[in-house]
């Protein structure tokens, strides 16, 4: 098995690598909206505590979509090979149907499988987090 990190997708908040390979599987860490280097998260207003005030979950989506893509990348897959998708938005009511226009916009054909769950909070303040399996090939 290999393990992945990469400079072209946020840094993992934790003591884990972005990507690992079992065979021809790859196995993505949640990842989420930040911009890479360890930048601002786009589309979130926080206030002086650092707590949500507002986001925008379209902008949060482009980006997620967009490090996930990297991460795929920079360990030998691509965005078509995604097969399952797991996403944690923090408020489904208000943000399922814009997420939904923007996944069909990057899937517009073959999607992969997804579930798509509600969770109180993510360990940063993100709207989203993606957790998703690809292959790659041999």
């Amino acid at each position: 098995m290999s393990s992945t990190t990469t400079s072209t997708a946020p840094p993992p908040v934790g003591h884990y690598p972005h990507a690992r390979r079992a065979g021809s599987l790859l196995f993505l860490s949640g990842i989420g909206p930040r911009a890479p280097g360890g930048g601002p998260i786009p589309g979130v207003t926080l206030d002086a505590a650092g707590n949500v005030l507002a986001h925008d979950i379209e902008l949060q989506c482009r980006a997620v979509f967009a490090n996930a893509r990297s991460v795929l990348e920079a360990a030998g897959s691509r965005w078509e090979r995604l097969v399952d998708v797991t996403v944690f938005l923090t408020d489904i009511q208000r943000d399922f149907l814009v997420f939904n226009r923007v996944w069909k916009e990057h899937f517009p054909e073959n999607p992969p499988c997804r579930t798509t769950v509600e969770v109180t909070r993510l360990p940063t303040p993100i709207a989203i987090e993606l957790k998703c399996i690809a292959t790659v090939e041999d």
